[in-house]
């Protein structure tokens, strides 16, 4: 192990030029306006097989909506002596646009270094993960030591924006690539002092509700049906369903659920004109005790009320519509191996906590699988200047080889 570990730190250049040239390949999704993550993952395997890795298989999700036909996920493993078993890291190949160009000190993709710091787009979410592992890699082939289970890398598709075309597409289509005694860590959620271990995640939904009126000049008001007030009066209801649904869980930071009204959307462009149309969206993340479908409902009697009050006429659209998938249990091995190694490489003291975003573990979690998400990370994810710590990224790789070599 003092071996390996002298071995991850002397790669900080190789750390540096494989985010140089990961930041270099834009792997932005449909949705976001690219063409996927073709060129990214070709990248990826061109680089596993230069490492001297053959166990490498790239499955391809169909999409017509770019232009090479499929959105691309690649796993490579290591055999370890235990072959029956793989502790697999997964990381997303996919990023978000960079946003206001003007908020951004450099180009979001050429790569930035100042000491410990790299700056670019995709630099902590994901790549920061997805440099981890093959870092990992990489010492233990330099080293040729043997793992005590396969260690499998997996570098998904398709996660900021659902995952459909990613590791969804996965367990759907290509569940006997997992064993049941395989251990999942997703290196895509932490804190900075490297201690949160996610085990659960809240139910989660984002609703559109658009609300009808009537416009007309503003000027005579009553020959019009104003459904900015409406909203506004919608909006205001919305956050009474912290009252109602008030459980609280100590596992979640925070311990309630949250119900936040967020992006509303342009009505009329000018000033002396009443909107007959406004349309807003909520983000709400709820305790996995509760039922989105008795949230919704909630919120419809709501809106029946705005109605009633208002005269207009609301609808709904559910863009996104989650129940929580069930935790990890604390006492698995997963959860084991990842504290004891985040505890003897950083020496803290790790906890197992739940979140309100989701993640990829998920769609693992539904199928039966353990996972855990973890990483060491400084909260840049979307964000313009978004930067990675080296160390965090060697520390973390630590972590990851702590987990192969040590017994369970």
């Amino acid at each position: 192990m003092d071996a390996l570990f002298t071995a991850l730190d002397g790669q900080t250049e190789y750390v540096c030029e494989l985010q140089r040239r990961l930041t270099a390949i834009p792997a932005l999704g449909p949705k976001n306006g690219g063409d996927g993550e073709k060129d990214k993952a070709e990248f990826l395997i061109s680089h596993l097989e230069s490492m001297g890795i053959s166990d490498i298989r790239e499955f391809r999700a169909p999409d017509a909506a770019v232009s090479c036909g499929y959105r691309p996920s690649v796993a490579a493993v290591i055999a370890g002596r235990d072959t029956s078993r793989t502790l697999w890291v997964i990381s997303h190949i996919d990023i978000v646009p960079p946003g206001d160009l003007a908020l951004w000190k450099t180009d979001p993709y050429t790569l930035k270094r100042d000491g410990d710091i790299l700056v670019g787009r995709g630099v902590e979410d994901n790549q920061q993960g997805i440099v981890s592992s093959i870092i990992t890699a990489r010492a233990l082939l330099d080293l040729g030591l043997t793992p005590e289970m396969n260690y499998g890398m997996l570098f998904v598709a398709d996660e900021e924006t659902g995952s459909a075309m990613g590791l969804d597409y996965l367990v759907r289509e290509h569940a006997d690539m997992f064993s049941p005694d395989d251990l999942f860590l997703v290196p895509d959620s932490g804190e900075p002092d490297s201690t949160m271990v996610e085990v659960a995640e809240k139910s989660m939904f984002w609703l559109k509700i658009t609300v009808e009126g009537k416009q007309c000049h503003a000027s005579t008001p009553a020959q019009g049906i104003n459904t900015l007030v409406a909203a506004a009066d919608f909006i205001l209801r919305i956050k009474e369903l912290e009252r109602i649904y008030d459980a609280e869980d100590p596992i979640y930071n925070p311990p309630h659920s949250t119900f936040e009204p967020t992006k509303k959307e342009a009505n009329v462009e000018n000033v002396n004109t009443i909107p007959g149309r406004d349309v807003f969206h909520v983000d709400s993340r709820v305790l996995p005790c509760y039922k989105l479908d008795e949230v919704l409902d909630t919120i419809r009697g709501f809106g029946d009320a705005v109605e009633k009050a208002h005269g207009v006429t609301i609808s709904y659209d559910k863009t996104m519509y989650e129940q929580a998938a069930p935790s990890t249990p604390v006492d698995s091995e997963i959860v084991r191996r990842v504290m004891t190694s985040v505890k003897r490489v950083y020496a803290n003291t790790p906890r197992a906590v739940g979140i309100g975003g989701g993640t990829v573990a998920a769609f693992l979690r539904r199928r039966g699988f353990h996972a855990v998400v973890w990483a060491t990370l400084n909260h840049n994810a979307h964000q313009p200047n978004e930067w990675a710590s080296i160390r965090n990224t060697i520390g973390d790789a630590k972590v990851i080889a702590d987990m192969l070599l040590i017994q369970g």
